[in-house]
């Protein structure tokens, strides 16, 4: 896996071995960051269910101003910090390694607010609708920002109150969709 542009363009990336992540491919990344390229100088990026961190890298090195990463698996974690070292991204970087509902509820305790956030989690976990219920709780959405649901094309998605779907861009067995606030507006 390796930044695919921008600032750290080419830098390979470590991965946690094994099954316990399951990494973006290549391809659905880089169609994701062209659909969201305009939107990434000076954002503010979370990145929940992080695994190696290579979303929110990406994110870095295509201009956000700075980045969270949410992973509560310690090997994770230490991979996402190097990976942000070798990157020469790491003053933007922040890791908080909670588990996601709990980082959710500290950040908004913090009053963070994010243009995007992006999440991954495990596809038959059941964690797509509580943690989009957790972050409309929280107020962590900008009023014109959006939220990118990475999911299984079979996991079917329930409607959350409060979100609407902007958009849905299905590879063979993912899906990417794009949430913003119902009053929001892109």
């Amino acid at each position: 896996m390796r930044v695919i542009s921008g600032l750290a363009k080419g830098r390979k990336l470590q991965t946690a071995e094994g099954l316990s992540t399951r990494p973006t491919t290549d391809r659905i990344k880089e169609t994701l960051f062209n659909i969201i390229a305009f939107d990434l100088p000076d954002a503010a990026f979370l990145d929940l269910f992080s695994g190696s961190g290579a979303i929110g890298i990406e994110a870095l090195s295509r201009g956000a101003s700075e980045a969270v990463f949410v992973e509560q698996d310690t090997v994770c974690q230490k991979i996402i910090k190097e990976n942000l070292l070798h990157t020469g991204l790491d003053k933007l970087g922040r890791v908080l390694g909670l588990e996601v509902m709990q980082a959710l509820r500290l950040l908004s305790k913090e009053k963070a607010l994010f243009d995007i956030i992006f999440l991954d989690p495990p596809y038959q976990a059941g964690l797509i609708e509580p943690t989009l219920t957790e972050i409309s709780k929280g107020g962590l959405l900008k009023k014109d920002g959006y939220i990118i649901v990475e999911r299984s094309a079979q996991t079917p998605f329930t409607p959350i109150p409060g979100f609407r779907v902007l958009r849905e861009k299905e590879y063979r067995t993912t899906v990417l969709m794009f949430l913003c606030l119902e009053e929001g507006i892109l």
